[in-house]
């Protein structure tokens, strides 16, 4: 934790606020997710986060997919996983292939014109 910035670690304060009122079954509101900080110490919490998270994630199914499917909240940080593997990963690399050349056309593609 020490290698954590401070935002960084804010946002697991409040991520771990918001999952324990889900798992408890209580409603999930910025109120809720600020007083459980307090209570658990994380005083120096930025008051914006539970407002944002309380925000995105005060509907329990959502909050339930999110959780249900792995990585579906990440931000893109990166490409999957390499292929490094032969044997049946020809398909997959030939797939990724065709659809690269469309991504950097529709990078391009805004600015001026529009």
């Amino acid at each position: 934790m020490d290698k954590l910035t401070k935002s960084q670690k804010d946002e697991y304060a409040t991520s771990y606020a918001i999952l324990a009122l889900y798992d408890g079954g209580a409603e999930v509101t910025s109120e809720q997710v600020a007083a459980l900080l307090e209570a658990t110490g994380n005083t120096e919490v930025e008051a914006f986060y539970p407002i944002i998270f309380a925000n995105y994630l005060n509907d329990p199914e959502t909050l339930g997919k999110l959780i249900a499917t792995p990585g579906a909240g990440s931000g893109g940080s990166g490409g999957g996983g390499g292929g490094s593997g032969g044997g049946g990963a020809g398909g997959d690399a030939e797939e990724e292939k065709e659809e690269e050349p469309e991504e950097e056309e529709a990078d391009m593609g805004g600015g001026m014109d529009m």
